[in-house]
């Protein structure tokens, strides 16, 4: 198992690496290079952290823009449901209704902007995330994850797509999501 501390940082993927790479739920095929790069993005980080059950990333409006294929991951047991009620559309809006309720909180409190927000639960646990503009990025994990490495390799996620997450690159992902419907 990779710890934060022993992580390597795997390089940004070539154009021709990212064309070749599985897709997170939609097909790739059409999709900028910006869009080809977070499916890789996405799809590395659910083969690369034990324990993730489904991945979702929504835009500030609640709408999910990626989503990983939970049937992927060797990890997941294959007695329970693989995220909420199996839908990543549900993942979405947990998500979404989980950030807008944080967010809230901390305004609240004046506890300044929303980093992270973790539900650990008898039988999974959430993690929720701001990217950029307020995108989230939503992990739903077993039990038993080590609730570190998610992290660390979320907030790696973030960094690298908070960048490229443009107004035009969240109109194409929400076209590809719908297109895929």
């Amino acid at each position: 198992m990779r710890t934060p501390s022993s992580s390597a940082t795997p390089a940004e993927p070539a154009a021709s690496a990212t064309s070749a790479a599985p897709a997170a739920q939609t097909g790739s095929a059409g999709l900028s290079s910006e869009a080809r790069n977070l499916h890789w993005l996405l799809t590395n980080l659910v083969e690369e952290v034990p324990g993730l059950l489904s991945v979702a990333v929504v835009s500030s409006d609640g709408l999910l823009l990626l989503s990983s294929d939970p049937g992927r991951n060797a990890e997941r047991p294959a007695a329970k449901p693989s995220g909420p009620k199996g839908s990543s559309a549900d993942l979405a809006t947990i998500v979404s209704g989980l950030g807008s309720l944080t967010i809230g909180a901390a305004k609240l409190m004046d506890g300044g902007a929303v980093k992270q927000t973790v539900v650990a639960m008898e039988e999974g646990s959430l993690f929720v995330m701001a990217i950029s503009d307020g995108s989230l990025l939503g992990v739903h994990a077993t039990p038993d994850c080590d609730m570190s490495v998610v992290a660390y390799h979320m907030a790696l996620f973030v960094g690298r797509a908070g960048h490229v997450l443009t107004p035009e690159l969240r109109s194409e992902l929400r076209q590809s999501m719908e297109s895929a419907r």
